[in-house]
């Protein structure tokens, strides 16, 4: 069988020498693919027509790398649960390559789990089946959703154990990204290198991220406050879909403004603006409700890195600096604003609307919070509602005047905007296009991974992985998948890095 061709042009590599550790990955004994992302694969422009499962399998172990793979290990900081770190980098992922995808995009390819590299420190380099394969459910689902999101490639068992806390099958994830690069990179270079590092750093995340910004007058501060705008649209998307990152240090943000680390995540279901479901965050820091603060304080470590290249007069650098993190909450308010209320099923076409539309919101999500409704749920039959079914939304509550107050101001400011945004069935049918009726239920989740990792049966994954590809169409065949867990599973229930 000829080897595949694929394109790769590694820029990171060639640009950027003492970033990274040149590192091979371990060869495992006995590598299996589980899971292949055929639609991504035609995406990416990979040559792998005629390959078999076994041949993928030894690409995707590291066993068989194509021609053209390049794999580093790259050096990063980070700010762990507040406390810096100046010594992170991949300790158990290698970077392979770059390729160019259909749409012209620069894409990441990543082995993650693939053995020991120079930033591994006591660590073994390796991951379990579980988390590989929940990396690959939370992705997808975040794609689907139309989250800026990384994405699973393949995930391989390697026929070897990882020993954590029981003996558990080991695995290997293949992860694409728009690159690699985090707000811990530019900590890195701004602790271990020189002036000139950084700059060459900065230079080469604009030209790769915001080439518009190029020959702006302070591309540096232009960066910053590009880097905080994509950063304000990707946490109000979580926030609108009940998603809980659940490890939001400053090496999991990534300066391409996509989700990335599916270690301790979880949706929340009844709604809860403290849900913590992270073992790991035994003191709420990154709870639902503080992930925007939590993304304009890393926002602030990013900007610290980034003064000696703002400006010369560190007074000044810091003024402007200073700008666009406060201008941030702003931002991040404004993107919530826009999703929410089209959450609502509103356009915002009435003038003024800003303070109305928030407390409107505002008030539901206390409603919700007060009754310990279903936050999916809620908005899917919200937009029933709109429709002129009532009896699924007031199902879900248990008692109706909080509710009844709640949808008389609702269906005021309905009927404030046109003619055309207030017929029942287009306001619903756009509410159910922006309101998921699926998203990965934490209790399907944990068994479809306990049945991959104990038992070797892929199939409850595989059924909730094709569920979750559609997550605003409601199929009665697919109604197990949307049912909400039992409130004692919820109570109970944690969530692990996976390391």
């Amino acid at each position: 069988m000829p080897a595949p061709v694929i394109p790769f042009d590694n820029t990171y590599a060639r640009y950027l020498p003492g970033f990274y550790e040149a590192c091979r990955p371990a060869t495992v004994p006995a590598p299996v693919l589980l899971f292949f992302n055929h639609g991504l694969a035609a995406e990416l422009q990979w040559g792998l027509a005629g390959q078999d499962d076994a041949a993928l399998a030894a690409m995707f172990s590291g066993n068989a790398l194509p021609e053209g793979a390049q794999p580093i290990a790259q050096a990063y900081s980070g700010h762990q649960f507040g406390q810096f770190n100046p010594h992170l980098g991949d300790g158990r992922a290698l970077l392979i390559g770059e390729v160019i995808d259909r749409l012209g995009r620069r894409r990441d390819i990543a082995l993650k789990g693939s053995g020991r590299t120079p930033f591994s420190r006591r660590g073994d380099g390796k991951a379990a089946v579980g988390p590989m394969l929940r990396e690959v459910l939370i992705g997808e689902a975040m794609h689907a959703l139309g989250i800026p999101t990384t994405r699973a490639l393949a995930v391989v068992s390697t026929g070897e154990p990882v020993f954590r806390e029981r003996t558990l099958p080991g695995a290997i994830l293949t992860r694409v990204a728009a690159s690699h690069l985090r707000v811990g990179t530019f900590q890195y270079f701004a602790a271990h290198g020189t002036p000139e590092k950084l700059r060459q750093l900065a230079d080469y995340a604009i030209a790769r991220h915001f080439p518009e910004i190029a020959e702006a007058d302070n591309r540096y501060l232009e960066f910053l406050r590009s880097v905080a705008e994509r950063q304000a649209a990707l946490i109000a998307r979580w926030m609108q879909v009940g998603f809980i990152h659940g490890v939001m240090n400053t090496d999991n943000m990534g300066i391409p403004g996509e989700s990335i680390d599916f270690g301790p995540c979880a949706f929340m279901e009844a709604y809860d603006p403290h849900a913590v479901f992270s073992s790991i965050d035994e003191m709420g820091r990154y709870a639902y409700s503080a992930q925007p603060r939590i993304a304009r304080w890393n926002l602030a470590r990013l900007a610290e890195t980034l003064l000696p290249l703002i400006d010369a007069d560190e007074g000044r650098a810091i003024s402007l600096a200073t700008e666009v993190i406060d201008a941030f909450m702003g931002r991040y308010q404004q993107h919530w604003l826009d999703g929410m209320r089209a959450k609502m099923g509103l356009r915002g076409t009435v003038a003024h609307a800003d303070h109305v539309d928030t407390a409107l919101c505002e008030s539901w999500l206390d409603l919700l919070h007060a009754q310990q409704v279903d936050y999916t749920l809620a908005w899917r039959r919200l937009a029933d509602l709109a429709e002129g079914n009532e009896a699924p939304l007031r199902a879900l509550f248990a008692g109706q005047p909080g509710l009844d107050r709640w949808l008389e101001r609702w269906r005021e400011r309905c009927a404030a905007e046109d003619i055309e945004s207030t017929a029942g069935s287009s306001r619903a049918g756009a509410m159910r296009r922006i309101n998921p009726w699926l998203i990965p239920r934490n209790h399907r989740v944990e068994e479809a991974l306990n049945a991959a990792s104990d038992e070797g049966d892929l199939a409850q994954f595989e059924q909730l992985l094709n569920a979750l590809g559609r997550p605003f169409d409601e199929e009665p065949a697919k109604a197990r998948f949307a049912e909400p867990a039992s409130a004692d599973f919820m109570t109970e229930f944690r969530t692990f890095c996976g390391t």
